[in-house]
């Protein structure tokens, strides 16, 4: 194993929103002496909790957590900015003495951690607060069909109700004139550390689907309606912000704007993260030098904790 990780190796637990790393990762770090970094792009915002499924009061005192509650819903936090924050927690574990632990489902700051970041200069918020006005006042189909023109390489990509991915292409082409798919092919700032992706994937769909609804259906028990309009009480707060554009709360958003029903609620806010599910295990599937689990694999957490044990030792000798 020394061998085929010649680099100091940092371990990421990887998996589709339901399927259990929180609790592997908590598992693991009662008999390891772990630190869990989250890849959460909805954790980062304080006093969204129930409907990121964020680890609760207890959790995170038993369990050292970072990159949780960094920023104010209102606020923006951009894929740069997680790495620069992982590779200091990285840092920070491992003068400790400790073992840190990449866990979460967004596989942009993944992508972006691991292979690097695109080189593409930063972009003014002014120039994405244009493009929201624009989309406010015309169409998502307008600007896709803009993208198409500056841009068709990416546009072809692209679902036409993509709006993240849309307006990016739109900003970085607007802003620098050169469209996103011609700095894409051009060099990244590359990752010093190896990593090792330890993803887990579901034996069976449809018991992923029924975990999904079951878990969207609670977090309505437990409050999250209240939870939003709590966020939109206390911040000055539109549907087309990073915060509200996450899965549950752009459902919960529409709901207190009268555009739905509560069973309506229920029934698209399981979808919507079913889609996210969907999403998140087409990139899981083509994941480069991965190590594969099924999450009914009844060795799991044994062979994990013995993966992250010999590449300690390694790392010591």
């Amino acid at each position: 194993m020394s061998n085929a990780f010649p680099l100091p190796s940092i371990f990421c637990l990887m998996g589709p929103t339901a399927i259990g790393k929180t609790e592997l990762a908590l598992q693991l770090a009662r008999s390891l002496p772990i630190e869990i970094i989250s890849v959460d792009s909805a954790m980062v915002y304080r006093y969204m909790d129930i409907g990121t499924a964020k680890p609760d009061k207890n959790q995170l005192q038993q369990t050292p957590h970072h990159l949780i509650d960094l920023i104010a819903p209102d606020q923006l936090y951009s894929a740069g900015e997680f790495c620069i924050d992982a590779q200091a927690a990285i840092q920070a574990i491992q003068a400790r003495g400790k073992i840190p632990l990449l866990v979460g489902g967004t596989m942009l700051y993944f992508k972006s951690l691991q292979q690097g970041l695109l080189d593409v200069p930063s972009i003014p918020s002014a120039v994405r607060e244009a493009l929201l006005e624009e989309l406010r006042i015309s169409s998502l189909e307008v600007l896709y069909a803009e993208l198409r023109r500056v841009d068709p390489v990416l546009a072809a990509k692209l679902h036409p109700h993509d709006q993240q991915r849309i307006l990016r292409g739109l900003e970085v082409y607007r802003f620098t004139h050169k469209a996103l798919s011609l700095w894409q092919k051009g060099s990244r700032k590359q990752a010093l550390i190896q990593y090792i992706n330890v993803i887990i994937l579901p034996a069976d769909r449809f018991k992923l689907q029924q975990r999904i609804n079951a878990r969207f259906k609670q977090m309505l028990s437990e409050g999250f309606i209240a939870e939003v309009q709590q966020l939109r009480a206390n911040f000055a707060l539109t549907a087309s912000m990073n915060s509200m554009r996450s899965v549950g709360y752009r459902q919960v958003w529409d709901y207190l704007e009268g555009d739905c029903t509560y069973e309506e609620l229920l029934n698209r806010g399981a979808a919507a993260t079913r889609q996210l599910a969907k999403r998140q295990l087409t990139w899981l599937r083509t994941w480069p030098e991965a190590i594969f689990f099924n999450d009914d694999d009844p060795t799991l957490f044994a062979t994990i904790k013995n993966l992250l044990l010999n590449n300690l030792r390694n790392t010591i000798s």
